[in-house]
């Protein structure tokens, strides 16, 4: 295992080396898929199948294909606090703002409404996150196994959410 970087310590909490965009496995996996795909013309293969009752899901064939292209493009090569991630994140132009390092160190974190943007993708992993480097510090959390989400929580959420 790659010994883990606090640069990669998102403003949020999140590790930025654990994003599949950052690793790149993902986007690996799907470019790979494409180039099989083409090699294959598995587009005729799909356009023919389509046509019976058993092979109708095919017929989204094309769709599939452009989102792979799509997850071949979700890259970030340098993590959020180098220049990488979302350009419009309101969690980094917040800390940035307040000068500071990370969330961890703003007093309203566990209120932050800025926060809630990460929820349906992680869960409440980047507050548990937040609340570990504000206890133990960077170094201790990048040397444990930061959460990338937290799916219980994530449930519990969406469930309150949609009933």
């Amino acid at each position: 295992m790659m010994k883990k970087d606090a640069n990669l310590i998102g403003y949020c909490g999140l590790y930025c080396g654990d994003c599949h965009g950052f690793n790149g496995r993902i986007p690996d996996l799907a470019r790979d898929l494409r180039e099989e795909l083409r090699k294959a013309k598995y587009d005729k293969f799909a356009s023919f199948i389509s046509g019976f009752s058993f092979g109708k899901d095919f017929k989204n064939y094309e769709e599939c294909y452009k989102v792979l292209g799509a997850m071949v493009g979700f890259r970030c090569k340098k993590g959020c606090r180098n220049g990488g991630g979302n350009p419009f994140c309101k969690i980094k132009k917040c800390a940035q703002k307040k000068g500071f390092e990370g969330c961890w160190m703003c007093e309203t974190f566990e209120n932050c409404k800025n926060l809630d943007f990460l929820i349906p993708v992680h869960g409440d992993a980047q507050k548990k996150n937040l609340r570990t480097i504000k206890r133990n510090g960077k170094d201790a959390f990048i040397e444990g196994e930061p959460l990338w989400y937290s799916p219980i929580l994530y449930v519990l959420f969406f469930v309150s959410a949609v009933g």
